[in-house]
């Protein structure tokens, strides 16, 4: 297959720059596979959609501030000049480093932008010069290895306030102190992704509260979001393109829920296309079961997979020729996703991160 295969046109007005003031507040489009039919609803309306027995899987992980910006140690502020903030690039930054994944407890894996300018044995320095990173070498994808190194505190804290929460490039804005609470799940617990499973976004503390009234059941997974997710598909055939490994975690109490729905013939329903991927890697190196375990996976999802435990999906929409789009039209066939993308660009839907949601049954 093609990767202008999964191309389609998208106005830049319907690209959602903000969340919504509520989070379940926005609408909810559903895709009946078996009818082949779409319906425009609201998210408010999910609860009564499902059925009592069905078991939602959340992916609980927690973005942290991995957008750092600095500049080379011993250039200062006046020596930069200016620069478009358009992305948070502010005037006394002319390099960022995006933690992409933890090796040990100070050496961690980054990009680094612009890349010409830094090279290995060079230092970055942010804030008030109380986080450093230096460069030790590059790797694949254009990844680099850096040692980050603290003045004074844990480097956790200090990563914590200078970092910048990494809002996707495609919202043209500075991130803002309200995005660490908006660019996160109110479930988040398990700290380690680079971008946020933003089909968890449409979900209150309300939404739960009427799921368990229904008699809906909840678990949780973790995958930890990295380069896997938002790595562009570069190859002409989408066979060809490698998935970058990302860390997931499934618990004993997930694992036992997952599998009792299965052995009862009912519907486990995916939040978020990583929480299928974890699901599917799992099942796919144990017969189809799901069992505790954690470790990494570089599962692809393209149509003609053979999907062994996810029976629904809950989606943000994807970004065109993305492979999260290509899990998309695994699950629901590429026609049926391409005419879904068609109605929702006709009606205004609000896309990605911050945008509204769709329901595959």
């Amino acid at each position: 297959m093609r990767v202008d295969e999964f191309d389609y046109d998208l106005p830049g007005e319907l690209i959602a720059q903000h969340p919504l003031q509520e989070r379940d507040a926005s609408r909810l489009m559903v895709l009946n596979r078996a009818t082949q039919t779409i319906e425009d609803r609201a998210f408010r309306e999910l609860p009564h959609i499902l059925e009592a027995g069905d078991l939602l899987v959340f992916n609980n992980t927690k973005v942290f501030p991995a957008r750092l910006l600095g500049r080379r140690k011993g250039v200062t502020a006046q020596k930069i000049g200016k620069r478009n903030p358009a992305r948070g690039e502010f005037l006394n930054a002319e390099i960022e480093v995006l933690l992409t994944g933890q090796e040990s407890e100070d050496e961690w894996q980054a990009l680094v932008r612009p890349g010409r300018k830094v090279r290995t044995g060079e230092v970055v320095t942010f804030g008030e010069g109380e986080l450093e990173a230096e460069v030790l070498g590059r790797g694949a994808y254009g990844v680099r290895r850096v040692r980050l190194r603290a003045r004074e505190g844990p480097l956790q804290d200090v990563i914590d306030r200078v970092g910048h929460i990494p809002l996707p490039p495609y919202i043209r804005r500075p991130d803002s102190a309200p995005d660490r609470e908006a660019y996160q799940t109110v479930y988040a617990k398990a700290r380690g992704a680079i971008a946020a499973p933003t089909a968890g976004f449409h979900f209150a503390e309300r939404t739960f509260a009427e799921l368990r009234a229904r008699g809906i059941e909840t678990c949780e997974i973790t995958l930890h979001v990295g380069l896997a997710t938002f790595r562009p598909v570069h190859a002409e055939r989408i066979e060809d393109h490698k998935m970058v490994a990302e860390r997931f975690e499934i618990t004993e109490s997930a694992a036992s829920a997952i599998n009792r729905a299965l052995e009862g013939g009912r519907r486990v329903i995916a939040v978020g296309t990583t929480s299928v991927r974890a699901l599917e890697h799992v099942a796919g190196e144990n017969d189809g079961r799901l069992v505790a375990t954690r470790g990494e996976t570089e599962l692809f999802i393209l149509p003609g997979f053979k999907l062994r435990v996810a029976r629904a999906l809950l989606t943000n929409f994807h970004l065109p020729c993305s492979t999260l789009l290509m899990l998309v039209s695994a699950f629901a066939g590429r026609d049926f996703i391409r005419r879904a993308y068609q109605h929702a660009v006709a009606e205004r839907y609000r896309f990605y991160s911050f945008g509204d949601c769709m329901l595959i049954l």
